[in-house]
């Protein structure tokens, strides 16, 4: 009983320490603020470090941590004393979120008593009524002494703004410090609604050989606060994060408007354990609800290859078809080393790379993008631009037939294959042929050598002459 009794009496000193520490509130605000650094993660995911000085009282303290991120997760949040750690201690937390607009307000306000201030329509004059709110629930019911009324009926004022309903979103801290003395205060917490992602711009030279590359981060801020002049660094990497069984969702999502940031610096790149770090040298203000972009790379005379590719599907292999098509597109890919040796050579974080072109009155011409994944350097990157207007193929299965099934095999067939490419451009190109073949396969007869690339697959190289065709035939014994 004396432990029961000696429990519920901490408690209750505790809850009237509460009260009067709520009277008595230290509100610290962006004017404090020293210095914030933000790291971005590839999945909307942010980790902010906010310096402040800030001077609390020796003893207990009640701190309000103004204009932190309104998409914090606060079971995430760190408050150290820099400058003065001995004696200083976190008791209790709490995130307000719930901003100030007036239908929070009307919503606080449930069950309490408001004035109404209704205003003459012919005289002006004005008339102030109590009213309790019963619900704000699709409008507002109010009970007007005796009679029940719906909707605004004028102007309604409050006596004051509840506790927990602020203007911007706070931490609310209750802590213990060892000192009156200005502290150099620091809160770290992850936050949503950052993001970012690269884009990159590459440049066709006219020969199809070099290409120059542009890289661009576009950073995204949603997160309702500004970073000013932040100590930005980006994190590429695939990071592993324990889905939330619920979250809370209170707020819409915001138009935003979009700002493209000058030419800046390239970024440091460095190793972080698995990932790669970069960071700007420089710093940037990311304001809430913009769109900001900053220079990430530019490399020059990268040596491309450009590719014809023409793919096949596994399924013609199985049984008779004829005619497979007219017609058929061939793909447009170009191909390049992320080397020091062709002018790149540093990880490249996923992103979507556009490909433009200049015509011959040197405008530069869109001609296709494709999405890249985070590459290591010393890697090969091909983008698929499109398909080839000029260089066609038909394909057809000119016999297909049972063949003998021995051993372990219950099936076999033999099938032969026709490809005509044709190349309507005034030069030369090369075609590579990639025929996806199922079970164990032999090639018997082919016009042309074909490379076995991988257990599945067969590849021809095939040369077509300008404003010619070439005809690739071969027969090939497939078991199961």
């Amino acid at each position: 009983m004396k432990k029961i009794s000696f429990l519920i009496s901490v408690l209750m000193t505790f809850c009237f320490a509460n009260v009067a520490l709520a009277e008595d509130e230290i509100r610290s605000t962006l004017d404090d603020q020293q210095e914030v650094a933000v790291t971005i993660y590839n999945d909307q995911l942010a980790l902010v470090k906010d310096l402040r000085y800030v001077s609390l009282d020796k003893g207990l303290n009640q701190l309000a941590f103004r204009e932190v991120s309104a998409k914090m997760r606060p079971e995430t949040a760190l408050l150290r004393s820099i400058s003065h750690p001995k004696g200083f201690s976190l008791i209790e937390q709490n995130f307000d979120f719930d901003l100030l607009t007036p239908q929070k307000l009307l919503e606080k306000y449930v069950g309490k008593k408001v004035r109404v201030v209704r205003v003459h329509p012919t005289t002006g004059e004005e008339r102030t009524e109590e009213a309790e709110v019963l619900s704000v629930n699709n409008g507002v019911v109010l009970r007007i002494g005796k009679r029940i009324e719906t909707g605004y009926p004028g102007r309604i004022i409050y006596d004051e703004v509840p506790a927990n309903l602020r203007d911007r979103p706070t931490l609310i801290l209750s802590l213990e410090s060892g000192t009156n003395k200005q502290q150099e205060l620091q809160l770290s917490y992850l936050t949503g609604g950052l993001g970012w992602k690269a884009d990159y711009v590459a440049e066709l030279d006219e020969s199809d050989k070099f290409v120059d590359l542009t890289g661009w981060v576009t950073l995204t801020n949603q997160s309702g606060v500004t970073y000013n002049n932040a100590k930005l660094q980006l994190v590429a990497g695939d990071v592993n994060q324990v889905r939330q069984e619920m979250q809370p969702h209170r707020r819409d999502m915001l138009m935003s408007k979009s700002s493209v940031g000058a030419a800046a610096p390239v970024m440091v790149e460095e190793g972080l354990f698995e990932y790669h770090l970069y960071t700007l040298q420089r710093p940037t203000t990311i304001s809430n609800n913009q769109t900001k972009q900053v220079s990430l790379l530019s490399a020059t005379k990268i040596p491309v290859t450009k590719e014809f590719l023409l793919k096949g599907q596994n399924y013609y292999y199985r049984g008779s078809y004829g005619t497979i098509g007219q017609k058929l597109k061939v793909g447009v890919f170009v191909e390049f080393e992320n080397k020091e040796a062709s002018n790149l050579g540093m990880p490249l974080p996923k992103g979507v790379v556009r490909v433009y072109k200049n015509d011959k009155s040197g405008n530069a011409q869109f001609i296709g993008e494709d999405r890249i994944d985070h590459t290591p350097k010393n890697e090969e990157i091909k983008l698929k631009l499109g398909d080839a207007f000029d260089v066609t193929a038909d394909k057809k299965q000119t016999n297909f037939k049972k063949a003998t099934a021995i051993g372990k095999y219950k099936q076999a067939y033999t099938a032969s294959f026709e490809i005509v490419l044709k190349n309507a451009k005034d030069e030369e190109v090369e075609v590579i042929v990639q025929e996806p073949i199922p079970g164990d396969w032999k090639m018997q007869n082919e016009t042309h050598k074909h490379e076995k690339v991988a257990a599945g697959t067969a590849e021809w190289k095939v040369n077509v002459p300008a404003e010619g065709k070439t005809k690739l035939s071969y027969d090939v014994l497939v078991r199961y």
